[in-house]
């Protein structure tokens, strides 16, 4: 049977809907004020009060027993309630609660949400929090910044008696930074992503809730003023992060209202109508988006840096070390606790040669483990002194070129010389490109923070622990000299980014300006200088020309011109696209990189032509493999025979041993072959081949299949024999990361085979979503089809947003007009692919037949 309602109980039922009409209207009267005057903190604050007034009526009306405490804990409890945050409340209770009052609280949590509130709640007596708080630094945290909203003082003031009495400063101290830690690993270690969170990532408001929960928890004070008077923060400092911590309120309490829920990441659908709300207007080259992602980031350095400052001399003051004499490095520095120190803290006022110096120091001695706060703090300050004159002291310009010619330690110090200004400072030019943006769909960090990753790889190519993972690049660069030349021109390969033109030429200026005033000599300014002019040239002919044209081949090593410019072109090409994101590289790629290196490095030492493409070496090698697996001198005769000279410059020795042995065992000799395995240890993907009698559609079929299993397709290389049987070959990949390789093995070679015995018209591909980053930023379809020196070849090259069933799509239209595709080079960079299809086909000659092709795949190809 159901209880029977009590007076109460209907009393209290009748009173939801009065109060959830005075609840939606004091939002709607909060947001309007908010709209009009923009007062985070007052929205904030008033959100609190107003849910206080509804949470004391509900409570008087509920009529509970006085011994029973209703508590505000987290946010709610430190009086920021953000507009779709959750209310987090905890019912404290005495040690015995009769069943009757359980009843009634439960009726009164129903209610809750009844009236509209989100709410987190739990039901705990004064011994459960302990024990929960104990266990859980979370929970701990929130009952830390508990406060009375209703009910026994008595009861409330017990509980937070023992809380504090519970507390371990220094176990609270070193399990926020563990948390912080982990949530930095979960963000990538990054304030600098796409779509950041504004709440968790790095430099969001959760950095600036964790200082003050560990000075609230030490006893060290509960706001910046208090901690401004106790001397850990300077007045200046303190503003600064009251302006940091408005902005990010701004930012978190915008989404909430545009999106009508708890959004916290400013995702690319949002940030445009975010940045109309806080006013900000699009440029002559940028989107408004771009503008306030900037600004974002620069809040979001400053956040991590006022809090990594902070952490320090809290930590400092929590952790007492014994006083140990400092040891003095020379007038200027000294090291104290393993930290690199200021003797005065004017130092850099009265030398700044000492700013360029610090870092040196840095580098040069390993026992250091970082900066004193004091020091990170006047680093900070002098910044505004790297000006003109500083960067025309020959001595400051010497110490620059230093650190790029240290043994350890330079990207550390780049990063900490961006992260506090003295980069930008030094270089104006590097400056205008720090928390720059990039909506080019394949980088995924700002320019900054991608100049200082390719960097990263440079240098990670001279270390012995990484040359598992970058073998070729670790044995090209230990015989290459002067490797600091390569660590210049990746800091200026982009440096002309957002400059409204081509960033590789505008980008050369400034390179020369740089290695002419700071003494370098002609011969290494001029590779610096060609570097930047030519960091894509590599990447461009590798991905979307045919390798297998030793036209091709011979037109890059003539840019190139000698060994130690196409060895320069090659790291500083690795390590640019390892920069980009981690998603665009893959071993296919470095492949094509080596494949193209390799080739040009013989024409520079004097190969022929055919030489250079090594053909009779891959024969020969492939000759081996065959050996190798037991087959008998000669069996590959009558099958190459077949294959003309084109199919030994695309394929290398394993592949061709591979298709060699597969055919020769195949079972069934007019029956289609499909074989499919595992790239090279290390790579990821799958290869296909595919053999079968030539027939219509046959491309179209099979990008269409491959695309409903969810692969795309990064490389195609088609040929049709002498007597009429396609072979072709696929490299896949799996986007989503979502389906594994050898399992699908099987299952790609039956259910392919089968569908290819019988004759059938391409069937569609599959549909998906198209992504964000592609809805927010469309990239304009660009369509060109040129000739060859080859009569009758074209080249068609394709740029286009990435989406499902793109190749299918260009498949079945050249099909539409009988277009032969005979290879086919896909490069996908994040979300925008640039793929190149070597065709061929009677329409091709005919102009009117040509420019409606070209039509079509625009129309075809448009989002």
């Amino acid at each position: 049977m159901q209880p029977v309602p009590t007076g109460e109980s209907v009393s209290l039922r009748q009173s939801t809907g009065r109060l959830r009409n005075e609840l939606a209207s004091g939002q709607s009267v909060l947001r309007q004020a908010y709209e009009a005057k923009g007062d985070a903190l007052r929205l904030l604050r008033g959100r609190c009060q107003l849910v206080d007034d509804v949470l004391r009526a509900l409570w008087q009306e509920a009529r509970l027993p006085l011994g029973l405490s209703l508590v505000a804990v987290g946010g709610y409890g430190r009086r920021e309630l953000f507009p779709a945050s959750d209310v987090d409340l905890l019912f404290l209770l005495p040690d015995n609660v009769a069943r009757e009052t359980e009843r009634q609280l439960e009726e009164l949590i129903g209610l809750l949400w009844d009236i509209g509130l989100d709410i987190g709640h739990s039901v705990r007596t004064v011994w459960q929090c302990v024990d929960e708080a104990a266990r859980d630094i979370t929970v701990q945290t929130n009952l830390l910044e508990a406060r009375l909203i209703c009910g026994s003082r008595s009861l409330f003031a017990d509980f937070a008696g023992k809380i504090r009495a519970q507390l371990d400063p220094k176990a609270f101290f070193k399990g926020k930074r563990l948390e912080q830690d982990e949530r930095y690993v979960r963000h990538q270690e990054t304030p600098y992503a796409l779509e950041p969170n504004c709440k968790e990532s790095p430099g969001g408001l959760r950095d600036l809730q964790v200082i003050l929960w560990i000075s609230r928890a030490a006893g060290l004070g509960e706001s910046w003023n208090d901690l401004a008077r106790r001397g850990y923060i300077t007045r200046g400092e303190a503003l600064q992060l009251k302006g940091l911590e408005t902005f990010l309120r701004h930012a978190r309490i915008r989404l909430h209202y545009l999106t009508g829920r708890r959004e916290d990441r400013l995702l690319f659908d949002h940030q445009e109508a975010i940045a109309n709300r806080f006013g900000i207007a699009a440029g002559r080259t940028r989107r408004a988006s771009e503008l306030l992602m900037q600004r974002y980031y620069r809040t979001a350095k400053s956040v991590t840096q006022l809090n990594t400052i902070l952490l320090q001399n809290l930590g400092a003051e929590i952790f007492p070390e014994p006083n140990k004499v400092p040891i003095v490095i020379n007038a200027r520095f000294q090291m104290d606790h393993e930290l690199l120190d200021v003797r005065n803290e004017d130092v850099f006022e009265k030398t700044p040669s000492a700013i360029l110096e610090s870092f040196l120091i840095m580098q040069q001695r390993a026992e250091l483990k970082g900066m004193t706060a004091r020091t990170l703090r006047a680093l900070w300050r002098a910044r505004r002194l790297v000006g003109p004159d500083f960067r025309r002291d020959p001595h400051n310009r010497a110490a620059f070129l230093q650190l790029f010619q240290q043994k350890r330690g330079l990207v550390h110090e780049l990063r900490r010389m961006n992260q506090y200004g003295v980069l930008g400072r030094y270089l104006p030019a590097f400056r205008r490109i720090v928390c720059q943006m990039q909506h080019d769909l394949f980088h995924v960090y700002t320019v900054d923070q991608h100049i200082l990753m390719v960097v990263r790889n440079l240098r990670r190519f001279t270390m012995p622990e990484f040359a598992h993972e970058y073998p070729f690049c670790s044995r090209l660069i230990a015989g290459f000299d002067k490797h600091w030349l390569l660590y210049l021109a990746a800091l200026f390969h982009d440096i002309a980014k957002g400059r409204g033109g081509d960033h590789s030429k505008l980008g050369m200026p400034d390179a020369r300006r740089f290695c002419r005033e700071h003494g370098l000599d002609e011969e290494d300014t001029a590779l610096v200088v060609w570097l930047v002019q030519h960091h894509l040239s590599m990447s461009n002919v590798a991905q979307k020309q045919d390798l297998a044209d030793p036209a091709v081949v011979r037109a890059f090593a003539d840019l190139v011109g000698d060994e130690r410019r196409l060895t320069a072109l090659y790291l500083l090409t690795v390590a640019d696209i390892r920069g980009t994101s981690p998603k665009v590289w893959n071993g296919w790629k470095g492949k094509l990189l080596e494949d193209l290196y390799n080739a040009s490095l013989r024409l520079l030492r004097g190969a022929s032509p055919q030489q250079a493409m090594g053909i009779a070496e891959r024969q020969e090698e492939a000759r081996r493999l065959l050996r190798y697996f037991g087959l008998r001198q000669g069996v590959e005769d009558a099958f190459w025979k077949e294959l003309d000279t084109v199919y030994f410059l695309r394929h290398d020795a394993e592949e061709i041993a591979w298709h060699t042995r597969t055919l020769y065992h195949r079972p069934a000799p007019d029956q289609p072959v499909v074989k499919a395995r595992l790239p090279h240890i290390g790579e990821e993907g799958l290869q296909v081949m595919v053999y079968a009698p030539d027939q219509p559609h046959l491309f179209a079929r099979l990008c269409g299949f491959f695309s409903r299993l969810g692969y795309s397709i990064v490389e195609a290389k088609i040929h049709t024999t002498r007597h009429g049987y396609a072979l072709d070959s696929f490299m896949l990949l799996d986007p989503d990361g979502a389906l594994a390789y050898r399992d699908m093995i099987s299952l790609i070679e039956h259910d392919l085979a089968a569908r290819l015995a019988a004759p059938a018209e391409a069937e569609g591909a599959a549909r998906g979503r198209i992504s964000r980053q592609v809805r927010n930023f469309p990239i304009t379809p660009e369509v060109r089809i040129r000739s060859t020196e080859k009569a009758g070849q074209c080249l068609l090259s394709i740029i286009a947003a990435d989406r499902p069933g793109l190749l299918f799509t260009v498949a079945s239209t050249l099909d539409e007009h009988n277009i032969n595709v005979h290879t086919a080079k896909i490069a996908t960079l994040g979300e925008r692919v640039e793929d190149t299809f070597l065709i061929s086909g009677a329409e091709l000659a005919k102009t009117a037949t040509l420019l409606r092709l070209e039509t079509e795949l625009l129309e075809r190809l448009q989002v």
